[in-house]
């Protein structure tokens, strides 16, 4: 899905320039870098989709996607990337559960772990590639094990906050011992989530925070509405920690018995189909069950939010970043979200959306039942919303990620100087994007 128009260009640090602006990643031969994409699975998570739309958004350097072996031998959801770019399954199966599970599960993991990485560093692709990007943790892990013995660049996207909460212990453990002292670039998809990192990388790694490709289609947002509120939405995979029975007894205290739908839209996927079913017997409960709509995955995310008069985040740990929270805004809509995470980098409290505390039904009920009775703070959010600086398309996303595989390659040839401080931060990413995220939402709080 490639958004036209916004996002910022420009040259940077010698970066070519084609004929839109945008820097290409190129050698120093002038070829288009080889970038080697990894992903351990070909399930549609955040993830996934956030490199999904990038490899869509005709991307300057030259892709080659390398998946882990999938249960059904299929590409999944990535058989939308586009047919020009390479794609091939090698190795080993590399199933959920280090999260969650215990000794026997982490050393099932850790096998598996080792064994595509063995995989991964004697395939010709390896051999050929001018920068490995792995695109998710359990990647990280062999793509790091993959690249310790090689002098091709390695980059890690940090999607996930490094802790045992968010990745298990036997998780973070190979990220901070394995993963992050062999990255030479890390892109985290929020100042939270670089900070989590920040302690375990190497002196000289670069280091930039760029959002995830969300398919936002910046300045595209539809007026909001002054009608009472008859949608309130919830965009996010069914998961236990997304909060979706956080919203559910919410929604009841505040529409109950009223003709207001609450729109739960993603699905279930990583094994959470009985949490979907613990939901509907929840709203069964609560008495709104012929209120709430479970749409599963949406397609069409721009005609469904355009739909929505308030969009809601409620998940029950910090968020990373909080894709759904870009789309809301860039969508226009009135945003309630948790106060913490990546989204908190992005809403200013009464200015572009509400906070509430996490994990609080009494104070998100509140910030509903107030936009509810004020159809002045609801417009007046609204159209702040899609006004939120720093909000990026797919394509300047995609320019952002060359500009940046361009100083990590330079840098590990040593063509560029290596920058003071114990992890430098890419110059070269600055000028290709004006604005990072939370430079943006401080600029809004002054």
């Amino acid at each position: 899905m490639t958004n036209p128009g916004a996002g910022a260009g420009g040259g940077a640090g010698g970066a070519a320039i084609g004929p839109a602006g945008a820097p290409h990643a190129h050698t120093g031969s002038g070829r288009a870098l080889r970038v080697l994409h990894l992903d351990h699975t070909n399930v549609g998570g955040g993830a996934e989709f956030a490199l999904l739309r990038m490899l869509r958004a005709e991307p300057s350097w030259s892709p080659y996607l390398l998946l882990a072996a999938t249960s059904d031998r299929t590409l999944g959801i990535y058989d939308a990337v586009p047919s020009r770019v390479p794609r091939a399954i090698a190795g080993v199966r590399q199933p959920a559960g280090v999260a969650a599970g215990g000794l026997g599960a982490a050393l099932s993991v850790g096998a598996r772990v080792i064994a595509q990485a063995i995989s991964v560093r004697s395939s010709r692709v390896f051999g050929s590639a001018d920068l490995v990007d792995a695109n998710t943790a359990r990647a990280a892990a062999f793509g790091a094990l993959a690249a310790r013995t090689s002098r091709v660049p390695f980059v890690v996207h940090l999607r996930d906050l490094v802790d045992a909460e968010a990745l298990g212990r036997a998780g973070c453990a190979l990220m901070v011992r394995v993963v992050l002292p062999r990255a030479d670039g890390v892109i985290a998809n929020s100042h939270a989530t670089l900070e989590s990192a920040r302690p375990h990388l190497r002196r000289g790694a670069l280091a930039e925070v760029i959002p995830s490709a969300s398919g936002l289609r910046v300045g595209a947002a539809t007026a909001p509405g002054r009608d009472p509120i008859r949608t309130v939405g919830m965009l996010a995979r069914i998961d236990p920690w997304k909060g979706q029975h956080v919203l559910l007894e919410a929604f009841a205290r505040v529409f109950g018995g009223r003709d207001v739908r609450l729109q739960l839209a993603g699905d279930a996927p990583f094994g959470h189909g009985g949490h979907l079913e613990d939901l509907r017997r929840r709203a069964s409960e609560l008495g709104i069950a012929g209120q709430v709509e479970f749409l599963g995955h949406v397609d069409d995310v721009d005609t469904l939010l355009a739909g929505w008069d308030v969009a809601v985040q409620a998940s029950t740990r910090p968020e990373p970043l909080g894709q759904n929270v870009l789309q809301y805004l860039a969508a226009g809509r009135a945003v309630v979200a948790a106060d913490e995470g990546g989204p908190a980098e992005w809403v200013v409290d009464g200015v572009n959306g509400l906070l509430v505390p996490p994990r609080d039904i009494d104070a998100l009920a509140a910030a509903l039942g107030s936009l509810d009775a004020d159809d002045d703070l609801r417009e007046r959010l609204a159209l702040a919303a899609a006004a939120t600086p720093g909000l990026l398309d797919d394509a300047a996303v995609a320019r952002a990620h060359a500009a940046f595989y361009e100083a990590v390659v330079g840098s590990r040839r040593g063509t560029r100087p290596e920058l003071d401080g114990r992890v430098a931060t890419s110059a070269a990413v600055r000028n290709a994007v004006t604005s990072s995220s939370v430079t943006s939402a401080r600029r809004m709080r002054l």
